[in-house]
């Protein structure tokens, strides 16, 4: 059975960091590409930060320069680092594991960024 299970979300101020983590089970994870996503109120998912074939990686305009994805292929986890955050990173992040023929989510991590 496969899992992702995202940790690491919660309430910040604005210019504070968090960091997220997905740890995954059941799937062989250094074949999976894995990205993470985000999902505000009244919005569509968005993705936020991926790896791209090669191990180069992928971001949102709105994140460059202050959120960066990670893994660990030793601890089947992915990482997002989060800096600088704005009210409007505020959302509801999703972890993604995805092959050909293969799409994954966790079951989200809310991060709030509020004074």
């Amino acid at each position: 059975q496969v899992q992702l299970v995202e940790s690491g979300g919660g309430l910040v101020q604005p210019g504070g960091s968090l960091r997220l983590s997905c740890a995954a089970s059941g799937i062989t994870f250094y074949a999976y590409r894995m990205g993470w996503y985000r999902q505000a109120p009244g919005k569509q998912r968005e993705l936020v930060a991926t790896f791209a074939s090669g191990g180069s990686t992928n971001y949102a305009d709105s994140v460059k320069g202050r959120f960066t994805i990670s893994r660990d292929n030793a601890k089947n986890t992915v990482y997002l680092q989060m800096n600088s955050l704005k009210v409007e990173d505020t959302a509801v992040y999703y972890c993604n594991a995805r092959k050909m023929g293969y799409d994954y989510w966790g079951q989200g991590s809310q991060v709030t960024v509020s004074s």
